[in-house]
């Protein structure tokens, strides 16, 4: 076993294969997406899943005090939607989104979580969020994006 530091860290968790998100909140008529793969179901009644996001991500001040958000879980092709959403001030005028009660979810993904945040924890680094799942929908016909080694698989 090695010690830990952050380099032996990050690179140890890199072997644990992940599927990509991007979390969507509105501001201002302002569409603040960012890139998560430390996303999971936490409970299936009531139904609850958690991702969690750096406290020092770009604006993680309008996710912090955001009620409603969408989770839109990437298909196999939108890896550049995952790279556009991933840069520190994504331009998000090349997406296109479908819009339901002023919540924004990317079209073409294989599924869409609508959630409220019920609760906010910060432990080290990063803010856990707990949102509450309102509404769903997924496509049967299209594969997942996977994450693997620090790169897409």
């Amino acid at each position: 076993m090695k010690k830990i530091n952050i380099k032996n860290y990050k690179k140890t968790l890199s072997k644990f294969t992940t599927g990509i998100t991007v979390v969507c909140s509105q501001t201002n008529d302002k569409i603040i997406g960012k890139t998560i793969n430390s996303f999971n179901s936490l409970s299936l009644n009531p139904p609850l899943v958690l991702f969690s996001l750096g406290n020092y991500s770009t604006n993680f001040k309008v996710f912090y005090n955001s009620n409603y958000l969408s989770i839109n879980i990437l298909s196999s092709k939108q890896k550049d939607i995952s790279n556009i959403f991933s840069q520190k001030n994504p331009d998000p005028k090349k997406i296109d989104f479908i819009y339901e009660k002023n919540i924004a979810f990317i079209k073409g993904c294989i599924a869409h979580l609508e959630c409220k945040i019920i609760d906010k924890i910060k432990k080290g680094d990063h803010t856990i969020f707990i949102c509450k799942v309102l509404k769903v929908d997924y496509n049967d016909k299209l594969k997942p994006i996977k994450y693997f080694n620090s790169r897409y698989c």
